[in-house]
């Protein structure tokens, strides 16, 4: 096993370029899996199978339900086992066979199960991504890595969504669970490439292993609840999600009602606009976070969540509707980059980071359940641009909680002490 990086030994600046493109590989064929169907799923169910938007909310809040029992959990196991990369397959093979069922079972119940499935399984994700990267690359370098990380994981969504756009102009919706089938498979491959020797799991967890040194024992789950700045931030990431989770199934919605000769094609557009602009928004930031800090760039993606909730409805015209999705690129990737980065912040030297990501990963699984569900039924008795605004209104408000109430986290990296509110 290597050992991680501390504070308190010599820090590599660059990890093996082998292993660094299996961390880059990893991270583009794992997207489509980790994302799952999303608002791909919303628009087949509107247009093929002629749902309404409320069974279409609830369906998807099952599957955002089931990720929010099973994350803490899950978090859990990710800090105590060394089976990381078999986590990480064993979610991606569960995804696909639900996505692939799906269409050949597509009434309410069967969706509704399957969807319970992907969201536990799909729960692995996320803690274990960040935990192998912690454990390869160690602390001071877990900023820029996440960027990176981010990056690549958006321009996998990116070529995946263009691909499922050209492709289901001539093969129907149906090549989206094709595609998510093949991105799995890949995945898996790229996982077994990281090798298991590199990852140091007592840095996985958050906690500093010296050579030599007697392994660390983790704090107890109460530290935790102690710690008021992740109780902060975990308030602020179920407004940001709230606030972002419905905002592209109802895009893709409103263009699939006016648009159903190409809607599959529509949406993929949306995804590839905003990926492209993810990408390098979310290396900037994994650059910058160490230099300019957590807290102000955090506050520019709460108001470009904003500003996009309002100017959805200014216009429901195909090409205003994609481009200012375009502005999602801006607040996604800054949440996608910062959002383990600060977690790792405020729990270093407890041993409990992928707890602790697991359980903020599941209050961002609360309000993105909650998005899908109360903007379904917004929808349905107000119109879209009542959805859009109440979704603007939640993201100002998630903006002025984590200006006043949230401080600055950079200071604490590297750390050696739990940072205990």
């Amino acid at each position: 096993m290597r050992t991680g990086s501390t504070d308190s030994e010599p820090v590599a600046d660059l990890i093996p370029r082998r292993l660094a493109h299996a961390l880059d590989l990893l991270n583009f064929t794992l997207a489509d899996v980790r994302d799952g169907l999303g608002p791909y799923l919303s628009v087949y169910l509107l247009v093929t199978h002629h749902w309404d938007q409320a069974s279409i909310g609830l369906v998807m809040a099952i599957g955002g339900i089931a990720a929010v029992i099973a994350q803490t959990p899950v978090g859990a196991l990710v800090d105590r086992t060394t089976a990381k990369r078999a986590l990480l397959v064993v979610g991606a093979l569960a995804v696909t066979a639900a996505a692939l069922a799906m269409p050949l079972f597509p009434s309410f119940y069967s969706v509704a199960a399957m969807q319970l499935l992907t969201g536990i399984a799909g729960s692995v994700f996320a803690p274990a991504l960040a935990a192998i990267t912690l454990g390869v690359v160690g602390p001071r370098m877990f900023a820029k890595r996440l960027g990176r990380n981010e990056s690549f994981n958006h321009a996998g969504n990116a070529a995946t969504a263009a691909a499922t756009g050209a492709l289901a102009y001539f093969y129907g919706p149906i090549v989206v669970f094709w595609m998510l089938a093949a991105m799995a498979a890949l995945s898996v491959v790229a996982t077994l490439r990281v090798p298991e020797s590199a990852i140091d799991h007592d840095v996985a967890r958050g906690m500093d292993h010296l050579t030599g040194q007697p392994h660390p024992q983790p704090s107890g789950f109460a530290v935790l609840l102690r710690n008021r700045r992740l109780l902060v931030f975990g308030a602020t990431v179920v407004m940001f999600h709230f606030a972002n989770a419905a905002m592209l199934p109802l895009v893709g919605q409103e263009l699939a009602l006016v648009n159903t000769e190409v809607r599959t094609a529509l949406m993929a557009a949306c995804i590839v606009a905003a990926q492209l602009v993810m990408a390098p928004v979310a290396y900037l930031t994994g650059t910058k976070a160490d230099v300019w800090g957590r807290k102000p760039i955090f506050l520019v993606g709460f108001a470009v969540l904003t500003v996009r909730g309002l100017l959805y409805p200014v216009w429901d015209n195909s090409y205003w509707l994609v481009g200012v999705q375009l502005l999602d690129g801006v607040g996604a990737g800054i949440f996608g980059a910062l959002f383990p980065l600060v977690v790792q912040d405020v729990t270093h030297g407890t041993g409990r980071f992928n707890v602790s990501l697991g359980a903020i990963t599941a209050a961002c699984g609360v309000g993105a359940a909650l998005s899908n569900f109360i903007a379904g039924h917004i929808v349905s008795a107000a119109g879209y641009d009542a959805a859009f605004i109440a979704l603007a209104a939640v993201a100002g408000a998630g903006f002025v909680l984590y200006l006043t109430a949230m401080p600055e986290t950079a200071r604490l990296s590297g750390s050696t002490a739990p940072p205990l509110a």
